[in-house]
């Protein structure tokens, strides 16, 4: 950490100054060489968190599949919805006792079948020792579920969770499961403790993916696939906590401060404790799921407030994006919602859409239909069909198509160098710019 406290917070957010922009042939300067070291270290961990997430996606997809062409089978799918029912009635009568608020069901349905599916397999390869494939692919499955649909369910039921003072759990249960999603399961997904009750509550929620955050998108080209490589890159130090430490540590934060060494120490211990007992258990386990976890929280970091006023960047009723689709589990489409009301519980966010709907038109507030994140992310940045997107957006006046595209491109370009240290102002030069057709 030493090392680590000797870097300003741009050394490690500032891409889009270096990777990302033109150079001037200056000569490497002595000051020069940590940031250097740096970034030779990111890009390598990038690409192996891309990998790390295309090895569990196509198994995950593969279950999709597999579970589509078994629900064609009648006696099959028939008694799978009277177990799905049976259990979905056990849950709500479980939900009663045990949670807070019973709306909150949804949730714990989550975290029980996660209890019942990767925790064991966990448990039963540390116990056998040697890394069995069937189990390690269980493992993932148990994680991903069809389609990732189980690991963005985890996402929102941690994140929402992050926004209760007293978690899920009524004050009976608390003391036994207290925030049980983050400072427990989490591990399994590679996600730090306080990521979420500090990082994000105390940190995204105060800067609201403007210039000050410290996963600010706003400087860089969102529909630029390299620029999302560098993006990438950088965000590895955030979900390893070091850039969000001194984010607190440079406003002296030292409550927060405090929080995020405690949980960074917590799983640097689960870290070494697995890699000690079997590396090889603790690539396929632990590894593996945190390289996919940075993957995961930097697309959703960089999809969910893509679409900034280069001229208002810190503007949260502007750059943060809502989108309805079919599942939109626990209502996380209702970005814009949210972040104007966090502590509303996620039940009553469509009715606040409704009271804020004509301060979202005035902002020019982004709603996209048929979407969600993930969707979002692969139309707008890996595919780049804006022409997808302008059909997708749900504008507040009427809008041709043309104009569509022109608010698209508009609102996607780099508003300027964006650093945890604050907005700079300076353009940035994409390395491949395109025009929207």
């Amino acid at each position: 950490m030493q090392f680590v406290g000797k870097l300003a917070v741009a050394d490690l957010t500032d891409v889009q100054e270096g990777a990302c922009s033109k150079t001037h042939g200056r000569a490497i300067q002595p000051s020069d060489i940590p940031k250097l070291l740096v970034r030779c270290l990111s890009v390598p961990i990038a690409l192996a968190s891309i990998a790390a997430a295309l090895l569990e996606g196509l198994l995950s997809f593969g279950f999709y599949s597999v579970a589509q062409l078994l629900k064609k089978v009648g006696p099959l799918r028939d008694t799978y919805q009277v177990l799905s029912r049976a259990y979905d009635r056990m849950l709500d009568r479980l939900g009663r006792e045990v949670l807070r608020d019973p709306r909150d069901t949804p949730a714990l349905r989550l975290m029980v079948s996660l209890t019942l599916t990767a925790l064991p397999i966990f448990v039963m390869q540390i116990v056998l020792g040697k890394p069995r494939l069937l189990l390690v692919a269980a493992f993932y499955l148990a994680l991903c579920g069809p389609k990732f649909q189980r690991a963005v369910r985890m996402f929102s039921t941690k994140h929402l969770e992050a926004h209760r003072p007293q978690g899920y759990f009524s004050e009976k249960y608390d003391k036994v499961f207290g925030r049980y999603a983050e400072f427990f399961l989490g591990y399994l997904y590679g996600d730090l403790p306080e990521l979420g009750r500090t990082v994000h509550v105390r940190l995204h929620h105060k800067e609201n993916g403007g210039p000050e955050d410290t996963v600010a998108t706003s400087g860089y080209d969102r529909t630029n696939r390299l620029h999302f490589l560098c993006y990438l890159a950088d965000n590895i130090w955030t979900t390893l906590g070091l850039v969000p430490y001194i984010y607190f540590r440079a406003r002296g934060d030292v409550k927060n401060q405090r929080r995020m060494l405690w949980g960074m120490a917590r799983y640097c211990i689960y870290f070494a404790a697995i890699f000690l007992y079997d590396w090889r258990i603790g690539i396929a386990y632990v590894l593996i799921p945190l390289l996919t976890m940075n993957f995961i929280m930097a697309i959703t970091s960089w999809v969910q407030h893509a679409f900034c006023d280069p001229e208002h960047p810190e503007d949260f009723f502007i750059n943060t994006v809502t989108v309805f689709d079919d599942v939109n589990f626990m209502n996380e489409g209702y970005h814009l919602c949210h972040h104007h009301r966090s502590a509303l519980h996620w039940t009553e966010m469509p009715a606040l859409l409704e009271r804020i709907r004509d301060k979202m038109s005035e902002s020019g507030s982004l709603v996209f239909r048929d979407l969600d994140f993930m969707e979002l992310f692969i139309e707008l940045t890996l595919l780049r069909r804006m022409e997808v997107l302008a059909e997708k957006l749900v504008p507040w006046e009427p809008m041709n198509h043309e104009q569509r595209l022109t608010l698209l491109e508009k609102r996607t370009k780099p508003a300027g160098a964006v650093t945890a240290g604050g907005f700079t102002g300076v353009p940035v030069t994409p390395i491949a710019p395109r025009q929207i057709r």
